[in-house]
C-alpha cells in the first residue's frame, strides 16, 4: 500500500492482522517427536501382547494429528489489511487459499460498532457506513480488540480532521 498515493492521500494508519497460532514450527516437530515416540512405544507394547494390528493404528492417530496441524497452519495464512488514509479506508482480505476481497469506506462517514459479552469484553468489531456492515479483526482476542477498536477510532478521528500539512 502507497503512503503518497495522490488519490486517496496521506497514509493515517496501517495494520495487518493474522489469526494467532501459539506453535512455533520448531514447537511443532518437537510436539509430533513426542507424539510419534509414545505412540510408537505404545504400538511396540501390543505387538509384544500379540495384538500386531493395534501398531498400525497407533500410527494412523500420528498422521491424523499432522494433518490437523497441516490443516491449520494452511489456515495460518490468511491475512486482513486495514488502511486508512484521508480520504479513504480500506480493507483488504487475503483468504488462506489466496483469495482476496476488498472494501473501502470513506473515513468521514463509518462507524464503529461492537458487540460485548455479558461480562463487557468486547466480542465483536464492526464498521457501518450507509447500510454496509463489515465485521474485522475477528482474529483477535477481546482484549487485543479493544486497543485495536481504539486506534482504529483514533485514526479515523485524525482522518475527519485532515492531516496537518
Amino acid at each position: 500500500m502507497d503512503a503518497a498515493n495522490p488519490e486517496t492521500g496521506r497514509e493515517i494508519f496501517s495494520v495487518v492482522i493474522t489469526p494467532h497460532r501459539s506453535l512455533s514450527r520448531r514447537g511443532f516437530i518437537i510436539f509430533m517427536s513426542v507424539v510419534a515416540g509414545i505412540a510408537f512405544a505404545a504400538g511396540l507394547v501390543f505387538m509384544a501382547m500379540g495384538a500386531w494390528p493395534v501398531f498400525g493404528f497407533f500410527g494412523l492417530d500420528v498422521l491424523l494429528i499432522w494433518l490437523a496441524f497441516r490443516a491449520n497452519y494452511r489456515a495460518a495464512r490468511a491475512r486482513e489489511f486495514i488502511h486508512v488514509t484521508e480520504s479513504e479506508l480500506l480493507v483488504r482480505r487475503v483468504s488462506a487459499k489466496g483469495a482476496v476481497a476488498e472494501w473501502t469506506f470513506n473515513p468521514v462517514w463509518v462507524r464503529l460498532d461492537t458487540g460485548r459479552d455479558h461480562e463487557g469484553a468486547l466480542t465483536r468489531l464492526s464498521l457501518a457506513s450507509h447500510g454496509r456492515k463489515l465485521d474485522i479483526a475477528e482474529w483477535l482476542s477481546p482484549p487485543e480488540k479493544t486497543d485495536f477498536m481504539h486506534a482504529l477510532a483514533g485514526a479515523l478521528a485524525t482522518a475527519r480532521r485532515g492531516l496537518p500539512a
